[in-house]
C-alpha cells in the first residue's frame, strides 16, 4: 500500500478528529455542536407547538361559528392558550368599551375593533415566531464559523509542514481532515436550521392568515350587530 495513504481508519472517526484538533478548532466544533443541539431542541418544540396550535385553532373556529351565544362561548374558552382565543377576547373587550355609552360612534367602533383584533393577531404571530431568530442565526452563521475552523486548521497544517520540512500527504492529511471536519459540522448545524426556518415561516404565515380571517369574520359579525344598534 502506498504509505502516503496509510492512515488508520480510527484517526478519521469524528471523535478522533475532534480529540486531535487544535484547541481553537475544538472550540469551534464544540460551539457548532451546541448550536446544532439548541436548534434541534427548538425545531422539536416548534413542531409540537405549531401542530397543537393549528389543530386547536381549527377546533376553536369550528365551535365558534356554531355557537349561538358569543359571550357564553368566550367564558367557556377564556382559559385557553390559543391565538384565536386572544383575538376573540380583544374584540369582545373593545366591543364592550365602545358600546358602553349611550351614544355609539359606529365608524369609530368599527375602526377600533379592527385595530384591537389586528394588534392581538400580530402579537400572537410575534409570540409564535419568538425563537425563529435563533434558527436563522444558526443557519446563516454556522457555515462561516465552520469555515473559520477550517482556515485555522489548514494554517496549522502549513505550520506543521514548515516544522517537519515534509510536504507529503501523510504529514498534512490529519490536520486538513480536522479542518474540513469543522466545515462539515458547520453544515450539519446550518442545513436543518435553514430548512426548519423556512418551513416554520410558512406554517406561521398560514396561522397568521387564519387569524386574520377569523378576525375579519368576527369583525363582520360585530359590525352587523352595530348596524342594528341605535
Amino acid at each position: 500500500m502506498n504509505p502516503v495513504f496509510n492512515m488508520d481508519a480510527a484517526t478519521l472517526s469524528p471523535v478522533a478528529l475532534f480529540l486531535q484538533a487544535d484547541i481553537v478548532v475544538k472550540v469551534v466544533m464544540a460551539g457548532l455542536l451546541l448550536a446544532s443541539i439548541w436548534s434541534w431542541a427548538i425545531i422539536v418544540s416548534l413542531v409540537v407547538r405549531l401542530g397543537r396550535t393549528r389543530k386547536g385553532m381549527a377546533r376553536f373556529e369550528r365551535d365558534f361559528w356554531k355557537a349561538d351565544d358569543i359571550d357564553a362561548f368566550h367564558k367557556k374558552e377564556a382559559e385557553g392558550d390559543l391565538p384565536s382565543t386572544r383575538v376573540l377576547a380583544a374584540g369582545i373587550s373593545e366591543w364592550r368599551r365602545s358600546t358602553a355609552g349611550t351614544a355609539i360612534d359606529k365608524a369609530g367602533t368599527r375602526e377600533r375593533l379592527a385595530t384591537a383584533m389586528g394588534a392581538a393577531a400580530a402579537g400572537e404571530v410575534d409570540r409564535l415566531s419568538d425563537r425563529l431568530n435563533v434558527l436563522a442565526t444558526v443557519a446563516s452563521a454556522s457555515p462561516f464559523v465552520g469555515l473559520f475552523g477550517t482556515v485555522w486548521g489548514i494554517m496549522r497544517s502549513f505550520t506543521g509542514i514548515a516544522q517537519a520540512q515534509n510536504s507529503s500527504l501523510a504529514v498534512v492529511a490529519p490536520g486538513i481532515a480536522e479542518a474540513l471536519f469543522a466545515t462539515a459540522i458547520g453544515l450539519f448545524a446550518a442545513i436543518p436550521a435553514l430548512i426548519a426556518y423556512n418551513r416554520f415561516n410558512h406554517a406561521i404565515g398560514r396561522i397568521e392568515a387564519a387569524l386574520n380571517r377569523f378576525a375579519d369574520g368576527f369583525h363582520a359579525t360585530l359590525s352587523r350587530q352595530l348596524d342594528g344598534a341605535r
